[in-house]
């Protein structure tokens, strides 16, 4: 975003590495946030970085950043940036995240935070380090951030459904359902670290341990590959691709599944899995308590139902809340009660607060040390599976 004329608030001049999938959903955010949020600091989309000049040149002018460039050392060094955002494959998050905080700039980077709990502790480190002078990171786990979850989380932060007894998470996605879908990134162990677990199995652990504000102490898993080789892709953007004659080795899961504990002595079950016909998005999350239950399903993202045990047995239910109402997280900025938001709305919602931790000088969260605790969860889940060990306690 440019600054109006007379607008003349502090800026913060953000540089962005990479912009395919993740590049565009963070450019979206960057680009709406100041527009609908009141914000005390002005986010500048000043630099986008990318390998391909042609491509990174076209995604500037798609997605409004000023520049572009093609050396991302050369970008976390730049006086003319304030903040880095890393929206590129896992393999590459810490020696860009650490160049960054390094060079005295502030660092958002997607999940999971890393591919190895010891690339993620090197990161957390630097963090803390930069943090002493002012410096802040955080991990876009974006999800934290829809308002029913949100939502969720207050519900049972105020006790409203009791101790908690039992989580139930679940992601659910379709998209390599067909075995003949071709390779990408997100297939190469080397440059995702892991697949279906890592991919989108840390936002479930995230979300749980947001959600409820426990730990995940530990964990028994298994992790399967369905398919473990495809038609390597000619051309790939986001999550599809065009499928070529020749084909390569899939060395990450296709599906994850594990139990685990919860510092509050809850018992829970997590399923990842991208090989579920008909399910797109299906983030689901159920919480139970001793005074009642919390559910959530992504694919029905502006609802979160609500049970309460105290309720008149003759009339008493799951409630639908439908969390469009201002009284709700992040729904002052935006549309009349019931005109729901969607996926995109989750990254103008991470800018908005990102901008306005930085503004007040106060860490942003999930912090880099956030990242590091799911990269722990990851870890222990596939030394559960590789080992079949009955249960992995998590390390610290």
């Amino acid at each position: 975003m440019m600054p109006a004329p007379g607008d003349n608030r502090p800026q913060l001049r953000v540089g962005m590495i990479g912009y395919s999938f993740m590049g565009a959903a963070h450019s979206q955010g960057w680009r709406v946030a100041p527009r609908f949020f009141d914000l005390p600091t002005l986010p500048v989309m000043k630099t986008i970085v990318g390998r391909n000049e042609q491509a990174v040149s076209a995604a500037a002018t798609n997605l409004g950043w000023q520049t572009y460039s093609t050396d991302w050392r050369s970008a976390v060094t730049s006086d003319d940036l304030d903040l880095i955002d890393v929206c590129t494959p896992g393999d590459t998050h810490a020696e860009i995240a650490i160049a960054a905080l390094e060079a005295g700039k502030h660092v958002m980077c997607e999940k999971p935070l890393a591919n190895t709990v010891e690339e993620a502790e090197a990161m957390a480190k630097a963090a803390e380090k930069a943090a002493q002078s002012g410096v802040f990171s955080v991990v876009g786990f974006t999800y934290r951030r829809v308002p029913a979850v949100a939502l969720a989380r207050q519900l049972i932060a105020e006790g409203k459904i009791g101790a908690i007894r039992q989580v139930r998470a679940q992601y659910l996605q379709d998209w390599l359902s067909d075995e003949n879908a071709p390779l990408s990134w997100r297939l190469d162990k080397k440059k995702a670290g892991s697949g279906a677990l890592g991919d989108i199995g840390a936002h479930i652990i995230d979300l749980t341990q947001f959600m409820t504000g426990e730990e995940i102490t530990g964990v028994t898993g298994m992790l399967e590959t369905f398919v473990n080789e495809r038609p390597t892709a000619v051309e790939s953007s986001g999550l599809s691709g065009t499928a070529g004659e020749e084909r390569g080795q899939v060395t990450v899961d296709d599906a994850a599944l594990f139990l685990a504990r919860f510092s509050g002595g809850a018992v829970a079950t997590f399923e990842a899995t991208r090989y579920a016909w008909g399910r797109k998005n299906a983030i689901r999350i159920e919480i139970n308590g001793t005074k009642g239950s919390v559910a959530f399903d992504f694919e029905d993202m502006n609802v979160l139902h609500f049970f309460d045990s105290s309720d008149d047995p003759q009339t008493g239910g799951y409630r639908r809340i439908l969390a469009t109402e201002d009284v709700h997280p992040y729904i002052h900025a935006w549309w009349p009660p019931g005109h729901g938001l969607g996926y995109e709305h989750g990254f103008v919602h991470q800018a908005a607060d990102v901008v306005r931790d930085i503004s007040n000088n106060q860490q942003p969260r999930p912090s880099f040390a956030d990242g590091l605790a799911v990269q722990r969860v990851l870890a222990a889940v596939e030394e559960s599976s590789n080992s079949g060990t009955t249960w992995t306690q998590i390390r610290k």
